[in-house]
């Protein structure tokens, strides 16, 4: 599966290449309108995917980066993005690991005012 994935992205890429050199010096008649219609599709379908992949993409730890290569790859990057249970997991177990830590401290320190921390 890992090395479909690749071959996807390594088109994806090539695809993506041809369209840009499309647009710098159009090829022949009937592919430079044909490749142009292509790649604005494929633009319109990983837009849309975008917006469907939207709780996906917060749930990601960066989500600006994966918005982009989303738009490039398109399905073929999606099994890099984490699922949302992971994610919530995984701040469920920081809330507790804070949670532990603040019931450790003395609940002077934790409640002291703060005219009497600025005083000392």
């Amino acid at each position: 599966m890992k090395l479909l994935t690749t071959l996807g992205r390594l088109l994806a890429v090539l695809f993506w290449l041809a369209v840009l050199s499309n647009l710098i010096a159009p090829f022949a008649a009937p592919f430079a309108l044909l490749l142009n219609l292509a790649g604005a599709g494929m633009l319109l379908l990983h837009v849309l995917q975008l917006g469907l992949c939207r709780d996906r993409l917060k749930a990601s730890p960066r989500p600006t980066g994966d918005r982009l290569l989303l738009l490039v790859f398109g399905a073929f990057y999606l099994d890099a993005l984490p699922s949302a249970e992971v994610v919530v997991a995984e701040l469920l177990q920081a809330t507790r690991e804070v949670d532990a830590t603040l019931a450790e401290m003395p609940l002077a320190a934790v409640h002291t005012p703060v005219a009497e921390r600025d005083a000392a």
